[in-house]
């Protein structure tokens, strides 16, 4: 198996977020990389940069006026007396089928959902580099390799067509599912992360050509709180393509491995020629957000489960922050491809 990973994800280096109304230090740092590449390479897969295939694949999934805004937003908003050093939203519409404004604030909050998403200098750079990150690896699985990590950071699965939010920008998930659903391949998303993939669903809310299946604390009183009901199974096209399966807070490696075994029935029964693997490692027992309870071993067994289905596997990096074991538990997942 082949590790995919471009250095200049490293330069998105945002300072801070609000959590419960009070700013902390971002815990999505470029140190998180760092960690997950050592252990990519104390593991002995080859480490390879992402060939550049320009923004079209990216605007197959997110529109060009987003683009446009990320790309600029940053530089517009210093031009702004008083600017923070970082884009953060301080006023949202209600909902987004409104007028559009031209200015800058407008904007950050027409197209950023929370103040876990600021824009710094280079963020544009990263989040690029992390979608040309997932599209290696998309196209390395589709050319014949059982399976292709992709180290994507900024992670992705909280990005919406339109929306930044939890620290994500571009949705590295869905845009490598795209690329291969483009390519003829019948495409199942599987993310385990501990946050519900809401952007991701909402991505592929009204298609029925791609499933999208979410395993994740029960969003009733945790992130991200509006999304990732049992209720939502998906409409129009979709309806029936969407599975979430909320679990309670503080599940351990029984619970979350039961339900896994309801989304690989879903998966089966859908019978992907793909299958996009949004791989969260929060859900362990000793991660920061400390939502659900999933060992080191816990981990193993998840990767074992998931290659049993014998599809050619695309791993995203979603998840996971920095605790001693968050290179071990992603060694756990990815012994299971070898």
């Amino acid at each position: 198996m082949i590790a995919v990973f471009d250095p200049r994800q490293a330069a998105h280096d945002p300072q801070f977020f609000l959590s419960s109304g009070a700013p902390q230090p971002c815990p999505e740092k470029p140190d998180r990389a760092q960690a997950l590449l050592e252990a990519v390479t104390q593991l002995g897969l080859t480490v390879k940069q992402p060939t550049d295939r320009g923004v079209a694949p990216i605007e197959a999934v997110h529109p060009e006026r987003y683009l446009t805004f990320l790309k600029n937003i940053h530089q517009r908003w210093q031009r702004i007396a008083g600017a923070s050093a970082e884009v953060i939203p301080n006023i949202h519409p209600d909902h987004r089928l409104v007028g559009y404004p031209a200015s800058a604030v407008g904007q950050a909050g027409y197209h950023m959902m929370d103040t876990s998403c600021p824009i710094g200098p280079a963020t544009w750079e990263a989040a690029y580099a992390s979608a040309q990150t997932a599209l290696e690896a998309a196209d390395l699985v589709r050319s014949g390799a059982r399976a292709a990590y992709a180290l994507c950071r900024p992670p992705g699965h909280h990005a919406f067509a339109e929306l930044a939010g939890g620290f994500c920008y571009l949705n590295n998930s869905a845009i490598a599912a795209q690329s291969l659903t483009g390519q003829g391949a019948r495409v199942a998303i599987l993310d385990v992360d501990l946050h519900h993939g809401n952007g991701t669903q909402g991505i592929f809310y009204s298609r029925g050509d791609v499933l999208t299946v979410s395993i994740h604390a029960d969003p009733v009183r945790y992130y991200p709180f509006f999304w990732g009901y049992a209720t939502e199974t998906g409409e129009g096209a979709g309806e029936g393509v969407n599975l979430n399966l909320p679990l309670p807070r503080g599940t351990g490696d029984h619970g979350f491995l039961a339900a896994l075994d309801m989304a690989l029935g879903r998966v089966a029964d859908f019978a992907p020629t793909h299958l996009v693997l949004a791989l969260g490692l929060d859900a362990f027992e000793g991660d920061p957000f400390a939502g659900l309870a999933v060992t080191t071993q816990g981990f193993a067994r998840i990767g074992q489960a998931i290659a049993a289905l014998g599809l050619p596997v695309v791993i995203v990096q979603e998840g996971g922050y920095l605790c001693p074991e968050l290179g071990q538990n992603l060694d756990a997942v990815l012994r299971a491809f070898l």
